[in-house]
């Protein structure tokens, strides 16, 4: 099984989400794991698997205003940018996969998805989930959510909490044997 972990990140947060969860996808087969500005038809090729996560802006996926204000603040609150955050978000990239004509076309999107996020450790009603909005994205593009929409969680300071990296390889570790079985039936 080849799955494809695409991600949008500020902070790294997303990021190393990202990478632990192609960890977790390389026990059932090849696993990549790209920033959505590299996410080309040529990596999304003979996917059997896709995987979009990004972090929660103001409540759903990130704007390009959104984006631009992250990395302005990023100073301000001791962050360090993530080296891939600067250039196209997720939903740039839907939009240009929408209007190059790959919404719901067989073969150009893998049959099968499922959506992550990174969010403030709060309620998700005052949060938000971009998580939600990006599983939106994948089924109108015509893909089969095999799992709910996931979080992982961050602090105040804009730091992951201890344990949701390896959540996150958990998740996607699980995620493989569930999706290994049900082929198997």
């Amino acid at each position: 099984m080849k799955t494809v972990v695409i991600y949008e990140s500020m902070y790294g947060n997303t990021h190393e989400v990202a990478a632990r969860m192609a960890a977790g996808f390389a026990s059932g087969g090849e696993a990549v794991c790209v920033p959505v500005g590299k996410a080309t038809a040529e990596v999304l090729d003979g996917a059997d698997l896709l995987v979009v996560g990004g972090p929660t802006h103001a409540h759903m996926i990130s704007s390009a205003t959104s984006r631009r204000g992250a990395i302005a603040d990023a100073p301000k609150q001791h962050l360090t940018v993530d080296p891939d955050a600067d250039g196209k978000g997720l939903r740039d990239w839907f939009h240009d996969l929408d209007r190059h004509g790959r919404r719901g076309a067989p073969g150009t999107i893998a049959a099968r998805a499922a959506a992550f996020d990174t969010r403030l450790a709060a309620s998700a009603v005052l949060t938000g989930r971009a998580s939600k909005g990006i599983a939106k994205h994948l089924r109108d593009l015509g893909c089969r959510l095999v799992a709910e929409p996931e979080s992982f969680l961050v602090d105040k300071t804009n730091h992951l909490l201890p344990g949701e990296a390896d959540r996150a390889q958990q998740w996607a570790t699980e995620l493989v044997h569930t999706l290994t079985e049900a082929s198997v039936r």
